[in-house]
């Protein structure tokens, strides 16, 4: 969390110089003149999961009196690094308010941490953990409460991740511009097309179905996979929705559910459900088989236009903050999934009492 926190402040880590100014000035620098919601939304919300963690931490290991303290003292602290060195980079703006706001939800998400140890619901979640899910279940949920985050930064197909052929081609030429290793790169003889309906469909089927399988070989019983295939499959079309709404504007929230996509939604809901009785070895299979297939599709079909001038908003309006993580999320998300996968595959399934 502390790795996202630092990305965040500090993106895109180009063009640093010394303007010659402490870099506490802002401290003591008068109030902003203007400032939006979603300064303060993002502000709040960015620091709130680093307390949180933080806090619980402290109260898991039984030092309870002063874990909203150390919690919050050490997110104020790190805020106000991030904030100095902001200093030293042209895109960004420390500010005195920034830091009492990320502080600020620092503290409440400390006081969540601690509001829920008292109430006993953590306790809880650990009783749950244990009759959903295997023992060896941390790398896919760290995947899988991932995958909606993913999805916010803006895809040119929905649902599709891991779309990164022509970026690489392009970076890597420009990258041997002017050497004579540019004629090593191997030249197509047409441009890429863009995705058929069928194609579209497809894609879209198989962005959604991944989650579930992933979820399938940690998750013990099919009733339990069923409500969780529901679960992740609504989180995936809200996060899509709410990508298009940052985007576009709350009007063009649903714009994407056309009639491949709705298509692929519903055929990602009956496959999931027809494999609902695959062990968790074979859902780790199909996993694998999902993201291969989806991967060589959506690799070979270009970004829209429309998808150009999207990140153009992204990178250079108010999602500064958060362009640089969405969009490394929404590149690398498959890849360490079939990472995982094979992982699963290649060692040795240990067994799982009252599971398939």
């Amino acid at each position: 969390m502390i790795c996202l926190v630092v990305y965040a402040s500090l993106y895109p880590f180009t063009e640093w110089r010394d303007q010659g100014i402490s870099p506490f000035a802002f401290l003591t620098a008068p109030l902003p003149k203007y400032w939006t919601g979603f300064d303060v939304a993002a502000n709040l919300g960015g620091y709130m999961p680093l307390g949180f963690l933080l806090a619980l931490s402290a109260l898991r290991s039984r030092r309870v009196t002063w874990a909203v303290t150390v919690a919050v003292l050490a997110s104020g602290l790190l805020s106000l690094c991030m904030e100095s060195l902001q200093s030293y980079l042209p895109r960004r703006i420390p500010s005195n308010v920034d830091l009492a706001l990320n502080i600020a939800g620092a503290w409440v998400g400390a006081c969540v941490a601690w509001a829920l140890e008292k109430l006993g619901i953590v306790d809880r979640w650990s009783r749950f953990r244990a009759r959903w899910l295997a023992h060896d279940a941390r790398g896919a949920l760290v995947l899988l409460m991932l995958w909606p985050l993913a999805l916010l930064f803006p895809a040119s197909v929905p649902m599709g991740l891991g779309q990164v052929f022509e970026r690489l081609e392009l970076a890597l030429a420009d990258m041997l511009t002017d050497t004579p290793f540019l004629v090593w790169l191997p030249v197509r003889e047409i441009e890429l097309q863009p995705l058929v309906p069928g194609t579209e469909l497809i894609c879209v089927a198989l962005g959604a179905l991944i989650p579930c399988l992933l979820g399938y070989s940690v998750i013990r019983a099919i009733w339990q996979r069923a409500v969780f295939s529901l679960v992740i499959l609504s989180l995936g079309i809200a996060a899509s929705a709410l990508s298009a709404a940052l985007s576009y504007g709350p009007d063009h929230a649903w714009a994407w559910l056309d009639l491949p996509v709705q298509a692929g939604l519903w055929m990602a809901l009956v496959l999931a459900f027809v494999l609902l009785p695959l062990g968790r070895r074979g859902a780790s299979a199909f996993a694998l088989l999902a993201l291969a297939i989806h991967l060589g599709l959506l690799n070979q079909a270009p970004a829209s236009a429309y998808f150009a001038q999207t990140l153009q908003t992204w990178e250079q309006g108010r999602f500064i903050r958060f362009h640089g993580i969405a969009q490394w999320l929404g590149w690398l998300w498959p890849y360490a999934a079939l990472l995982y996968v094979l992982t699963r595959l290649s060692g040795r399934e240990k067994p799982a009492a009252g599971g398939t």
